[in-house]
């Protein structure tokens, strides 16, 4: 166990990074197929495909996950991943022809670095292309972490770095749960395990500021008021939870439904006006245990908010914003 997505077999990762333009896309892929379903919280999302997995849709399998920055541009980075798939014949069989079932979402991360270079077909390609599960995931400020930044809510000019990070856990039996995360949450991020606050705005003094208690004393005008509505407030964590037990679309959609309480653990607050948070949840089918399913529920929250902590702990500072190591170097 490494500690990364690539612990559930099946499952492979590959990350496209533009730290110039901070952007990038991170593609989740599953050659053999796997179940899938998901859950979207947030008010501000921009997804694709996400009703093929709902119970009662006709494709059973999906082949890959997209998560992109570039806002709703970014979504084009699906298209790469389908034709890199069609290449090698993987898909849904439709006649004689193959359509690669490609879910994907994206997070807002427009005004850093460059934004008007966004991922599209050629990066998405890149992402799969670079996709193994030889090795842990990459995690930090790379993928679709690249431009993620955390604690906006006294504008990005006192924000943090976010960033991409997984976590895992072996259940026994050949049962794994892992997940992934990219984190560019409108809130801050608390550690789940130790209440440490790793990250948020941050106040004149350079310190670090609790995101809930800030919205707080602004609504009693004991705090600044938040940035001015002209002011994008670039938000959304996207997560994919995996798994080798064998699940069905139903209890696939139920994975990503409890898994958003990881979010609830570590991003605060969340699920705001501003954020498109969204869950995939994947089964790669390989272990038929359905005794295993409610001890799958009960611990996916941990595992989400493990990789939600990670991805912070391991951003680097990018563009004027200061990640995790350097504001706490500091202090």
């Amino acid at each position: 166990m490494r500690g990364s997505l690539t612990d559930v077999a099946g499952v492979e990762v590959g990350h496209y990074t533009d730290a110039d333009a901070a952007t990038g896309c991170t593609v989740v892929l599953t050659r053999g197929g796997a179940v899938a379903g998901v859950d979207v919280r947030g008010s501000a999302p921009g997804t694709r495909e996400t009703d093929l997995l709902r119970p009662g849709a006709s494709v059973e399998l999906i082949h890959a996950v997209t998560l992109s920055g570039g806002s709703a541009y970014g979504l084009a980075a699906a298209s790469g991943v389908m034709r890199w798939l069609e290449e090698r014949g993987i898909g849904h069989r439709v006649g004689k022809f193959i359509v690669p079932i490609v879910p994907a979402a994206i997070l807002f991360d427009l005004g850093m670095g460059r934004s008007d270079v966004r991922p599209g077909e050629r990066e998405g390609y890149a992402a799969v292309s670079a996709a193994s599960s030889a090795a842990s995931v990459e995690q930090g400020s790379v993928g679709a972490g690249t431009g993620a930044t955390v604690g906006k809510g006294l504008g990005r000019a006192a924000a943090m770095k976010g960033g991409v990070g997984s976590a895992s856990m072996d259940l026994g039996g050949g049962v794994v749960l892992a997940a992934l995360a990219a984190v560019n949450a409108i809130g801050g991020v608390v550690d789940h395990e130790t209440g440490e606050l790793l990250a948020g705005p941050r106040g004149a003094d350079g310190r670090v500021c609790d995101s809930s208690a800030g919205f707080a004393a602004r609504a009693s005008g004991a705090a600044p008021r938040p940035p001015a509505p002209s002011e994008p407030l670039a938000n959304t964590t996207l997560g994919v939870i995996a798994t080798s037990l064998a699940l069905d679309r139903g209890q696939a959609g139920r994975l990503a439904a409890v898994a958003h309480d990881g979010l609830a653990l570590a991003v605060r607050p969340c699920h705001t006006l501003h954020d498109g948070d969204a869950v995939f949840a994947l089964s790669t089918r390989l272990v038929d245990a359905p005794e295993e399913v409610a001890r799958l529920y009960a611990l996916a929250p941990t595992v989400m908010a493990a990789a939600i902590v990670n991805a912070v702990r391991a951003a680097t500072s990018l563009h004027g914003i200061p990640s995790y190591a350097e504001v706490r170097g500091g202090e």
